[in-house]
């Protein structure tokens, strides 16, 4: 999928919307880390609306030109970092579908598992999708709507299959994926890590929930 905006100074942008790294490093390290690490801060404390390119060239200790080498402004910055995340859940959903293997239950309590891991562990970047992707103009907010249905079609993927194969039983198929990837997505909202409930048995927690709204057993083991 395109939709990768060109960054200041006619520099091609690479994966996630990023320009080519061979530019100006800040103090902090790494210029493109320090820009993504004071973005994620600053979109998190004031949102997107709230946020301003000084702001997290200051953050990441760093003047705008430099900031502007890498990023043309906030909306790109905005989409980079969202698709980054993305990427990150991406592979890890090719990961442990390929060894889920062809079994639609084993691929879909991947799915919930990988799901439900990253709304933890990216959960500034799903809270930013969640409520701030609207005030994107649509060349950077399409992108990200598409591979969001991506993702929909990997759990509608399973699920087809697991009807067809007689392993889900429900009668309301779509309902029942529709219940399951809200129920992963609303994770970001409210799980507390610092909490008794481990994220590992929260995962698991929610393969049974999703098997039982699709009509099926027990949970295949990891």
């Amino acid at each position: 999928m395109s939709g990768k905006a060109a960054g200041k100074n006619g520099k091609a942008a690479g994966k996630n919307g990023k320009a080519a790294d061979n530019g100006p490093s800040s103090p902090r390290g790494n210029g493109r880390d320090a820009i993504m690490d004071a973005a994620r801060d600053v979109f998190a404390e004031r949102g997107y609306f709230g946020a301003s390119i000084r702001d997290i060239a200051k953050r990441a200790d760093m003047s705008l030109s430099a900031l502007y080498y890498y990023y043309s402004g906030k909306a790109e910055l905005f989409h980079a970092l969202i698709e980054d995340s993305l990427d990150d859940y991406f592979r890890h959903c090719e990961k442990e579908l390929a060894q889920a293997g062809d079994d639609p239950a084993a691929r879909l309590a991947a799915l919930v598992r990988v799901t439900v891991d990253y709304r933890v562990r990216r959960r500034v970047e799903s809270l930013l999708t969640l409520q701030e992707l609207r005030y994107l103009e649509p060349e950077y907010r399409n992108p990200i709507i598409e591979r969001r249905h991506a993702v929909s079609g990997l759990f509608q993927k399973a699920i087809d299959d697991g009807m067809a194969a007689g392993v889900f039983r429900t009668p309301h198929p779509d309902d029942a994926r529709r219940a399951v990837m809200a129920m992963c997505n609303a994770v970001a909202q409210w799980y507390d890590p610092s909490g008794d409930l481990g994220t590992t048995e929260l995962c698991e927690r929610y393969v049974r929930l999703a098997f039982a709204m699709l009509g099926h057993g027990e949970a295949p083991a990891r």
